[in-house]
């Protein structure tokens, strides 16, 4: 079955400029398809990130700000970079198309190679690295994996600065290390600490590969093919393969120091050992026991100047013209005289090869006079390596992690670099604007006058309460816990509005900014109770209660309380009721005729005279402490009584004139 028909990408118009035709490849972080760039009608290769990946913020970040530091180099043997989007969960890269295979393709299908030819493998490799290391950016994943070798003959290394991109995630250091521990050095194992030595290191151990068909160390588990690296040396790789020639052993051991500082300095210093190592081996493609006329040869063993390298099925590759191992006439890794070969030893090609036409003609000796001068280029190409590092060409980044912003800026200025200020990232431990890490890193060997990015941290991670009132408990945790917060302990209130079991409120209180994973409790409604509207006068009662949804019913019966008062309802204030519930009321309708009222006089006694009586102030909808004073003031006593907890009066009883001294009741 083809997967890529059921890729869901394939067919699909990537953010509306990538017409995406197949997939190419699938890896641990990312899928790379072929695909038409409508905008400029050409073809490039779409490396897709997996959303696991591109749901991480850090590791976007991080990609996009590699992503335009790798489009900045312009180098043959460089993959180009020439765009960088996304599109909606996609983050994708859009590079150059390189048809071919890669180099482990060509060691699953080869196994070792010989000496010269894995030299000019390794020179191209070398001379991209050494390009990157002057504009400031390590690859951090040199591996075969990363090497592209095309179908006319080009060598390009891919993916880099992805390695740093991917640090910036929630990766664990594991996961990370198991598809390059074979290539990583001491002390990315170690302090996670990456520098042009690293790449150097890298590109130490694929050439021992390259020679051998093997990597140096093999283990039952990642973590013990680590500990090898950072315990043991790696062997020479003669040790297996005995005729490689003893300054590719140099080459390598050097390369592959444990110390950082016994490697050359960059990969440009390890290039120019390389390509002078490979001007003094056969241009036969034989080494060692190969190039002796009469000497024993290994499984590997080639049959003529013009045969290559034996494949796995003990077939030898034809002379030029014919398909070579790796199944494409324009591919002649194993041919001397290819246009391969000029193209990996760029920029030094012409000299060291000499020209086309001379080659052609056959082997000579070459007059003194020129290797003498091929000599003197090559110590001056060294001295002025030299000199340039000795001039203060490059810098340190100094450590400014923990430093307050503006006091790393000015370092960081003082000792030559371009400051910028990064995005600012969240963080438990280290104060708002507190330098968190730098881009490049600390220790990284970079140009002077280089952008260094300061990443400040914007202190702990707030989150306002989110509103729960009136959810079910259940409901009320999720909510919680969907923004990042701890649902804490449950206490139970009486509540008039809220149904049973669901939140009357939170503490902290709604809106207010909490860091993230604080606990947030609740204060859960232990039912819904009736109000206590007793002695209240009718009306009042009545407009307060259908206010909450109640269905009121009122009936009126003969009682010495004064007209209107409500004097039973049911059920009674306190108990328990559902929404809507029907409230019965009973209001008094004052008491028979003949009664008369304390105050009221006998017109059949006229000695008495009838008692002052004074306006009784209408508080209603006012707040209970003012209501207080203005019912004081005017000579009355106040009765208040709690009926739905505000802070506003909602029912007063009795009304019209009273005798000063007359108790008023409020509600609130």
């Amino acid at each position: 079955m083809d997967t890529t028909l059921t890729d869901p990408l394939v067919g699909q118009l990537l953010d509306g400029r990538y017409r995406v035709e197949s997939r190419i490849a699938r890896g641990g972080m990312a899928s790379v398809y072929l695909a038409l760039d409508v905008r400029l009608d050409r073809t490039v290769a779409v490396k897709v990130m997996h959303r696991s990946l591109a749901e991480d913020p850090q590791f976007v970040r991080r990609f996009i700000g590699e992503a335009k530091s790798v489009a900045s180099l312009s180098h043959p043997n460089i993959v180009q970079v020439f765009d960088q989007g996304t599109d909606g969960a996609h983050v994708y890269l859009s590079m150059e198309y390189v048809p071919g295979r890669t180099l482990r393709d060509v060691l699953r299908r080869r196994g070792r190679l010989p000496a010269r030819e894995a030299l000019e493998m390794v020179i191209p490799v070398l001379a991209a690295l050494g390009a990157a290391h002057q504009a400031g950016l390590i690859h951090r994943d040199v591996k075969p994996e990363n090497v592209l070798l095309a179908d006319d003959g080009r060598v390009k290394v891919v993916d880099f600065g992805l390695a740093r991109a991917i640090e910036a995630t929630n990766q664990t250091k594991t996961g990370m290390m198991i598809g390059t521990i074979g290539y990583m050095s001491p002390e990315q194992v170690t302090a996670g600490t990456a520098d042009a030595r690293s790449d150097v290191y890298a590109a130490g151990i694929m050439l021992f590969e390259l020679l051998t068909g093997r990597q140096p160390y093999a283990g039952e588990t990642p973590m013990s093919i680590a500990y090898r690296h950072v315990h043991e040396t790696v062997p020479a790789p003669s040790s297996i393969v005995p005729d490689v020639p003893p300054p590719i052993d140099a080459l390598v051991a050097a390369a592959t120091d444990k110390d950082p500082a016994g490697r050359p300095a960059d990969a440009t210093a390890m290039l120019v050992a390389a390509v002078e190592i490979h001007r003094t081996l056969p241009k036969t493609g034989h080494t060692g026991a190969h190039a002796a006329p009469h000497g024993a040869h290994d499984s590997g063993a080639h049959t003529g100047a013009h045969s290559g390298v034996r494949t796995g099925a003990h077939r030898t590759i034809p002379p030029a013209g014919g398909a070579s191992s790796f199944g494409t006439a324009q591919h002649a890794l194993a041919e001397p005289e290819s246009p391969l070969g000029r193209t990996m030893i760029q920029p030094r090609s012409e000299l060291l090869t000499g020209r086309p036409e001379t080659r052609r003609r056959g082997r000579r000796i070459r007059p003194v006079w020129f290797v003498a001068a091929l000599a003197l280029v090559m110590v001056a190409g060294v001295t002025f390596t030299g000199w340039w590092f000795s001039q203060g060409r490059y810098t340190k980044v100094p450590d400014l992690v923990n430093k307050p912003v503006t006091v790393a800026r000015q370092e960081a200025q003082q000792a030559g670099f371009e400051v910028r200020i990064g995005e600012a990232r969240f963080d438990d431990k280290v104060p708002k604007d507190v330098v968190l890490d730098t881009d490049p890193g600390l220790g990284a060997e970079v140009v002077k006058g280089s952008v260094l990015t300061l990443i400040p941290s914007a202190g702990p991670e707030t989150i306002p309460v989110p509103k729960v009132e009136g959810f079910s408990l259940t409901d009320a945790r999720a909510k919680i816990a969907e923004v990042g917060l701890t649902p804490g302990r449950v206490s139970k209130s009486a509540s008039d509005t809220i149904p049973r079991d669901q939140v009357i409120r939170t503490n902290p209180p709604v809106g207010k900014r909490v860091k993230k994973g604080s606990t947030v409790n609740f204060v859960v409604s232990a039912g819904l109770l009736m109000p206590d509207v007793m002695q209240m006068m009718r009306d009042q009662a009545e407009k307060f209660l259908r206010e909450k949804g109640f269905n009121v019913q009122i009936d009126e019966t003969v009682d010495d309380a004064p007209p209107g008062t409500v004097i039973a309802q049911d059920p009674p204030g306190g108990a328990e009721v559902v929404a809507g519930a029907t409230v019965h009321l009973t209001a008094s309708r004052g008491p028979d005729q003949g009664f008369h009222w304390p105050w009221e006089t006998d017109p059949a006694d006229p000695s008495q005279s009838p008692p002052a009586v004074v306006n009784v102030p209408d508080v209603m909808f006012k707040s209970v402490k003012d209501a207080v004073v203005e019912l004081k003031a005017a000579g009355f006593k106040v009765n208040v009584r709690k009926l739905v907890g505000t802070d506003r009066v909602v029912g007063e009883k009795p009304l019209g004139q009273q005798p000063p001294g007359t108790t008023i009741t409020i509600w609130h």
